[in-house]
């Protein structure tokens, strides 16, 4: 499967944060869409960096408390982990894998068109597991075959 189909089935926009906004603006944003990673892009479409839990952790484990305070630009990762809708989820995976990261950007060209999560990763697995296991019951059954 295409990451760009996995894109197209969640239906879902991509939530970014402008880089001048604080953290606990964005993990408030977190909290309210119950999400944990947001683009930090200027422009729609554009991006300079990404902000997740994991991100938010790190920054408030090497400033303390004031990190909260802080420009999402200033604690960003700007090592966006990123592929295309053309790639097949294998390869998304490998991103994630290799990168030791939950999320990866899609793009198509130059413009963001998605995120593809592990979970999502992890959905589109079950179903395909699923759908196989019911194709298996239902060719030992002699149901659906003629």
């Amino acid at each position: 499967m295409f990451v760009g189909e996995i894109v197209k089935n969640k239906g879902v926009g991509v939530i970014a944060v402008g880089p001048d906004q604080t953290m606990v603006e964005v993990l408030r944003l977190f909290r309210d869409n119950n999400i944990g990673f947001v683009i930090v892009s200027p422009l729609p479409g554009e991006y300079m960096g990404t902000l997740s839990e994991r991100d938010c952790c790190n920054a408030v484990a090497e400033y303390g408390p004031e990190a909260t305070m802080m420009r999402v630009g200033d604690i960003m990762n700007r090592s966006v982990a990123t592929c295309s809708t053309q790639d097949l989820l294998p390869f998304a995976m490998a991103i994630m894998t290799q990168r030791r990261t939950r999320h990866v950007l899609v793009t198509d060209g130059d413009v963001v068109v998605g995120v593809v999560s592990i979970g999502d990763v992890v959905k589109h697995r079950l179903d395909e597991a699923l759908r196989t296991e019911q194709e298996l019951h239902d060719y030992i059954c002699g149901v659906n075959y003629h």
